[in-house]
């Protein structure tokens, strides 16, 4: 951002409210400061900040600014942690997660939306990240044992296969219920043999997709 940008007092006062905020750690707060929103965002929105979804290429949506951080912060993201994420659409999380943590690994279903988020991942020098253009619908089982797991996406029960992918203490992230109407964004934490479950807020996720977009 540069002096007189209209954005960086958007981002001000986007920072101002989330001080104090829980979950929220220093370097979550510093990532929100490196990742510039409008980056990842389509024309004609007048606040960055503002807490709404968007519309993005391929009939997808990101998150507004306040419910993406929350999404991050739930992961608890920590410096040299592995995560896998499924459904990396504009980036903005992503990044958001790059810059908190060791490596993400991120996968995407749409060949333009996986090419468009690594070009602002260059464009604002972040390395540690390896995009995959592949569904994701079955984790990627050779790179686990992971820290954290995110799926953008609901499923009717706790998904089995990202549950196995992650290591001990580790955490799945998703949403838990019907594809037609509300879910329940949950935390599933890997205790010993067992997984603690944390409901984290009712959510409108899509069914996980399957197989990959070449045109889009």
């Amino acid at each position: 951002m540069t002096p007189g940008d209209p954005d960086r007092e958007k981002l001000a006062e986007f920072l101002v409210r989330l001080r104090g905020a829980p979950g929220v750690s220093p370097a979550l707060f510093k990532a929100v400061e490196s990742v510039p929103r409008r980056l990842f965002l389509p024309g004609g929105i007048d606040d960055p900040y503002e807490d709404r979804t968007a519309p993005i290429p391929c009939g997808e949506t990101m998150p507004g600014a306040l419910t993406a951080l929350r999404l991050v912060a739930a992961l608890e993201p920590e410096a040299e942690q592995r995560v896998l994420e499924v459904g990396t659409g504009s980036g903005y999380v992503t990044a958001l997660m790059a810059r908190v943590v060791g490596h993400v690994t991120t996968f995407e279903r749409y060949r333009r939306l996986l090419k468009a988020a690594a070009q602002r991942f260059r464009d604002i020098g972040i390395s540690n990240v390896t995009p995959i253009f592949e569904d994701g619908r079955d984790g990627f089982p050779s790179g686990s044992p992971y820290h954290r797991i995110v799926v953008h996406a609901a499923f009717p029960a706790p998904p089995k296969q990202f549950l196995e992918q992650l290591g001990m203490h580790g955490s799945l992230v998703c949403a838990i219920g019907p594809g037609d109407g509300e879910q329940m964004l949950v935390r599933l934490r890997k205790v010993g043999s067992r997984f603690e479950r944390e409901d984290l807020g009712v959510v409108r996720y899509q069914p996980i997709g399957f197989g990959k977009a070449d045109v889009l």
